[in-house]
């Protein structure tokens, strides 16, 4: 706790001939996070042909799982599902080289595709057909305001027709441009269309040339005159029917896709998986460094992992290969990567850590403590004991659900459920069940106006006390903050940061703390630490910034000022949560004597305005709760101390979901 996982350096030489069974092994252990080697004596290592044959085929795989998942029949969803999502059942594939996984793949494509693929052609070309035949109704009606039979519409031997439309303002220019370039040997006839005119234009072939370059002139648009016979109105009726056949056709050819979905989406999918996790694998052997017999790579991984690492290894290399496990030197400290590591209580608040940024090695992990003051924080935000316990009953069902994955949705949802406590906590201290709700119920059962639930004290009736105390939980945070940056400054070295950037701000704070007490012994003592304080700022600020130090003090100390006064937004965002649910309440109780005849017709608005009024406040707070907690972790207390500037651990890891790899090695998965 506080501190990441131990790291060291692994660096591996072994045979050729074992590399792909180890590397299959460091794959679904995921244990070893493998850097790239810097080698001179021997050449990078590089994907050979069954490595490309894999990246191939996952493409392929991936677009038969993206047509297969369109047609596939849904089943599920809902809240159940969203609450209570079922796991996927995995499939076991024994692993025997990539070379006899290639072949299986391979086999599977050869029996499987040509039958989707004939269907998913099938369907691209009805659905081809049916928009070609859409288009045609669409011009079709569009020429049925001209009532001549469309093979006058088309072109014939010695005289060529023209269908289109242009611009209204534009027509009397163009019919002027044309009767004059064909000396009036021209047939047009125009109709209305909005502000187009749709235009129907016969003239001699041999005057092709001339009309096309008038008709360019005024941006004249060619409408393509569907085939058939008779009418516009008439062919409307013939392509309609056309299309109605394919349609039946598209259903048949959809059936027959749904059918394929059922019978092989699973296969599809588990096969996709394994490709991807082999391309994965193949993405690394850049990183290695091989010669003629052997190849050597290297990886960090957590000091509790080394001997089931070595284990593994030595087994798949039945013990022909040289492992050094060492230290890290000084000089890799920024290189090393993280891995946080906390007890159980808080591992799901690792998530809020990380949307930061992990610490340095030399860094300590801030996650225990943001799991509580965070949580604390949201509770003093949201403040109601209603809305804590709609959280919280929210929470939980999520994290019932989704503990088995343990996901995002887990660890956000278990941080909402410890924020809930506080919640609940926090409103039963300031006596507010959905704002004021519980003191309207008991003045209306005791007929006492003045009775009320317990509470040490109403916000909105006595504000100042409520912010006081926001100031100095704020103070309180700010101090373990300037503390921890005091301790690391301290511990790596950086004595004169510890002194003149951390000291400063721990004695400023307690002389403030000593100062509220109004103890005489412990004011004198309060401005004996303020001095000092003031003084080593004041040194710090000269060494830091020189002839600007005087500007730097006054900035750099008011800095400090409204750092604190920005935990203000506790009782602030407090306030806000019993104001909004009070004017729900009283919404409510305006509507609620109203009755039409002997129907009470307000109480059931009343419930509706209340009841949704609620969850509205409930929702929108608990996110203001949620942004202005995590703010006053990564703003203010993250600014005392805080880098976050490590290199989170991302080891080579299968992603395994459907599928189960069994390795030769281990004889089980």
């Amino acid at each position: 706790m506080f501190r990441p996982e131990e790291m060291v350096k692994l660096d591996v030489i072994t045979l050729n001939r074992y590399k792909d069974e180890l590397l299959t092994y460091l794959h679904e252990a995921g244990l070893v996070e493998i850097r790239e080697l810097d080698v001179k004596l021997a050449q990078r290592d590089a994907p050979n042909e069954y490595h490309r044959k894999a990246a191939s085929y996952s493409i392929t795989i991936s677009r038969l799982v993206d047509f297969l998942g369109a047609h596939k029949k849904t089943s599920g969803g809902g809240l159940k599902e969203f609450f209570f999502p079922k796991e996927k059942p995995k499939r076991t594939y024994r692993y025997e080289g990539l070379e006899k996984l290639i072949k299986d793949v391979e086999d599977f494509l050869a029996r499987v595709e040509p039958e989707i693929k004939a269907v998913e052609g099938k369907l691209s070309s009805l659905q081809t057909e049916i928009e070609k035949i859409k288009e045609a109704i669409s011009t079709l009606e569009l020429l049925s305001v001209f009532r001549l039979p469309v093979e006058y519409l088309r072109h014939s031997g010695l005289v060529e027709v023209n269908v289109g439309s242009v611009e209204r303002v534009k027509l009397s220019a163009l019919l002027d441009d044309l009767k004059k370039i064909t000396e009036g040997r021209v047939a047009i006839v125009s109709k209305d269309a909005g502000d187009r005119a749709l235009l129907v234009i016969a003239n001699l072939s041999k005057d092709h040339d001339k009309v096309n370059s008038v008709l360019a002139k005024h941006s004249f648009e060619r409408i393509e005159v569907p085939e058939g016979e008779g009418t516009p109105g008439e062919l409307v009726g013939e392509y309609r029917r056309k299309l109605d056949a394919k349609l039946r056709e598209l259903d048949d050819a959809r059936k027959e896709a749904e059918k394929l979905a059922e019978k092989y989406y699973d296969d599809v999918v588990f096969y996709q998986e394994l490709m991807e996790n082999e391309r994965d694998k193949a993405n690394v052997l850049p990183k290695l460094a091989r010669t003629n017999m052997t190849f050597a790579l290297t990886g960090w991984l957590p000091r509790v992992d080394v001997p089931k690492v070595l284990k593994g290894i030595k087994k798949v290399t039945k013990g022909k290969a040289y492992i050094n496990v060492r230290e890290p030197s000084k000089e890799e400290l920024e290189e090393i990567p993280i891995k946080l590591k906390n007890p159980r209580w808080a591992r799901p608040f690792e998530m809020l850590t990380e949307m930061y940024g992990v610490p340095r090695y030399d860094e300590i992990d801030p996650t225990p403590i943001i799991a509580f003051t965070y949580s604390f924080f949201f509770g003093f935000m949201l403040t109601d004991f209603m809305y804590g316990l709609i959280v919280g009953i929210v929470a939980a069902l999520l994290v019932k659900g989704h503990k088995k994955f343990d996901d995002g949705t887990y660890k956000f949802a278990y941080t909402l459920l410890i924020s809930s406590f506080f919640t609940m906590l926090m409103g039963i201290l300031f006596g507010s069940y959905f704002g004021n709700a519980a003191d309207i119920v008991l003045q209306y059962i005791t007929g006492n106006p003045n009775a009320h639930a317990w509470r040490i004290i109403d916000p909105l009736r006595e504000p100042l006390p409520v912010l006081l105390a926001a100031l100095g939980i704020g103070l309180a945070h700010l101090f373990v903050g300037y503390s921890i940056g005091f301790y690391l400054k301290w511990k790596n070295g950086d004595r004169k940061g510890a002194v003149f950037e951390q000291l400063p701000w721990v004695l400023i704070i307690l002389s403030i703390a000593f100062f509220v007490t109004k103890n005489p012994s412990l004011v004198l003592g309060a401005k004996a630490l303020f001095g000092v304080g003031i003084v080593l700022f004041a040194i710090g600020e000269i060494i830091s910034n020189g002839g600007l130090a005087a500007l730097m003090i006054i900035s750099d100390f008011f800095g400090f000022v409204g750092t604190w006064l920005s935990y203000a937004r506790l009782m602030a965002l407090a306030l806000a949560t019993s104001g909004i649910a009070m004017v729900v309440n009283v919404l409510a109780a305006m509507v609620w004597g109203i009755k039409i005849s002997v129907v009470p017709l307000g109480i059931v608005i009343g419930l509706i305005i209340f009841i949704g009024g609620q969850l509205f406040s409930t929702a929108i707070n608990a996110l203001g709760a949620f942004v202005h907690s995590l703010r006053l972790q990564y703003v203010e207390f993250f600014g005392t101390f805080y880098s976050g500037d490590g290199k989170p651990f991302n080891p080579f890891k299968a992603k395994r979901e459907v599928s189960k790899l069994e390795l030769k090695a281990d004889g089980g998965a």
